[in-house]
């Protein structure tokens, strides 16, 4: 009896687990395609001299939808972001420009911290108000590789 009973117990156990668990749903950004891309940039050269200074930024025109803004968050630390304004569909407008350490879409005048990718000014009509897309950007010694 106490075999049958353990059985029992394990499979209740094992459907309770199987349909206990579910997977939030990715939320993608449904104006940004996902774009795949692969750039290493070298600190060293003079191309890319800002981001050798904490709050430097650079922007990179050829990869990404609208390019990728590069920022020095602590020296050590460094942040990648699609240039493309996150809020609605990418158009002539939507390619973001650097302004210090906020990234500024010239549509809706959204402004973006470079530090955290955050929408600082959310309008009441965005339904989410979306941040920055974020890309993976790894320090190899000087050598930064972002990529999608």
């Amino acid at each position: 009896m106490t075999k049958k009973f353990d059985f029992v117990q394990n499979v209740i156990l094992f459907l309770f687990l199987i349909l206990g668990c579910s997977k939030d749903p990715i939320q993608r950004n449904p104006y940004l395609a996902d774009i795949r891309f692969q750039r290493d940039l070298n600190l060293s050269l003079p191309l890319y001299n800002q981001l050798n200074f904490v709050g430097g930024s650079i922007f990179i025109p050829d990869i990404g939808i609208k390019g990728v803004i590069v920022f020095n968050l602590s020296g050590s630390t460094f942040l990648a972001w699609e240039a493309t304004c996150p809020n609605h569909l990418p158009d002539s407008c939507s390619k973001l420009s650097i302004s210090g350490v906020l990234a500024e879409c010239s549509c809706e005048n959204f402004q973006y911290s470079l530090a955290t990718g955050q929408l600082l000014n959310p309008s009441e009509k965005l339904n989410p108000p979306r941040d920055l897309l974020f890309y993976q950007i790894q320090n190899f010694n000087g050598i930064l590789r972002i990529s999608n």
